[in-house]
């Protein structure tokens, strides 16, 4: 069985992920669904022979010594992989994640105008969060790209790993691989700021030393943009504060408070109208009222700012969710059972 083969039909099927596990066929997730190929069963050592087609030596190495990898792939002409090589049951396995080499424009992505917005913006820190899957790193290549075409500035992107691949246009882009061009996201993020950045891009904020020096750049007057597997705005917000020692929550709060710009957390369904997915999208923007609650130690009154400042753009992942609904893109059921509020959502579509 050749790897290319695999490839091939995985992405004419419009899978977003691709699982290689000996003793099944391979498996594609379409639209959220687990569906196997109408291909053979892979052996032990088919799969370690397609491994070692993608990986290199040092990889091959590493995942000697730990028995896990994590790397990527790229196919010409067809797309980019973020791979997982490890052992399950004494065989190895994969997970690859299928990144389409061309970036799509925002103003295809069905998302709220106000994130165009926020490719506007100067400096401060930019949140991308949702559970893996959920689009993050399609949206933040998005705005990445919107600014390339439109300012001359330096972007530098530290990942985990290189994702999309981006051509500079009018920007100088850099992009940074953790592992191959860095140690780790702290190292790359603390001599980042030595290499005359304009705007960041971390990958993820995973550890206090990397949100740290993500919230001091935005503080010195870059822009940075990350993500975080947070499921809405006020959880977020309370994410990074929880990382601090007790002792210096009230001084991160009053740090937040001025840097954070905006928190978009994103919810993917599967559409009904058409095959594809649809992001629900709540949005939080940093108004003077929330750098208060966020100073104050009131996020959880974040919420009810969100349903009330609708008319500057901000708005709740269950109204986003019931719009969708109304619009005939998705059906009651998983809007209901993705709801921040389930009762209450479940009224409002049946009134």
């Amino acid at each position: 069985m050749h790897l290319s083969e695999i490839l091939k039909k995985a992405y004419e099927a419009d899978a977003s992920d691709i699982h290689l596990i000996a003793g099944q066929p391979p498996v594609f997730r379409v639209h959220q669904v687990m569906t196997p190929a109408e291909m053979p069963v892979l052996s032990k050592e088919t799969a370690r022979g397609l491994f070692e087609q993608m990986a290199s030596a040092e990889t091959v190495q590493a995942f000697e010594r730990q028995r896990d990898a994590d790397f990527s792939y790229e196919e010409a002409g067809l797309a980019r992989y973020r791979v997982n090589a490890h052992m399950q049951r004494g065989a190895l396995g994969m997970a690859m994640r299928i990144i389409k080499t061309k970036v799509p424009a925002l103003a295809n992505l069905n998302l709220p105008e106000v994130i165009a917005r926020l490719t506007y913006l100067p400096r401060g820190l930019v949140l991308v969060t949702g559970d893996t899957g959920s689009g993050k790193s399609t949206t933040l290549a998005a705005m990445i790209d919107a600014m390339n075409q439109r300012y001359r500035k330096h972007i530098i992107t530290l990942e985990d790993p290189v994702e999309y691949t981006f051509q500079s246009k009018e920007c100088v882009i850099e992009q940074r691989e953790l592992g191959q061009d860095m140690p780790s996201f702290a190292s790359g993020l603390k001599h980042c700021l030595r290499q005359d950045p304009d705007i960041i891009l971390v990958g993820e904020m995973r550890d206090l030393e990397t949100t740290a020096l993500a919230i001091s750049a935005a503080e010195t007057g870059h822009l940075v943009l990350s993500t975080l597997h947070t499921v809405n705005a006020s959880q977020t917000v309370e994410r990074i504060i929880d990382m601090y020692p007790g002792g210096q929550q009230n001084q991160i709060r009053s740090m937040l408070s001025n840097t954070l710009q905006a928190v978009v957390s994103q919810t993917l369904f599967s559409r009904i109208d058409r095959a594809g997915m649809v992001p629900a999208v709540e949005i939080l923007l940093c108004t003077p009222a929330v750098r208060n609650l966020i100073r104050e130690a009131r996020t959880f009154e974040i919420p009810n700012v969100i349903e009330t400042s609708r008319s500057i753009g901000m708005c709740s992942l269950d109204t986003s969710i019931a719009e969708l609904f109304f619009n005939g893109m998705i059906c009651k059921e998983d809007a209901v059972a993705q709801a921040a509020y389930p009762d209450k959502l479940e009224r409002q579509l049946a009134a």
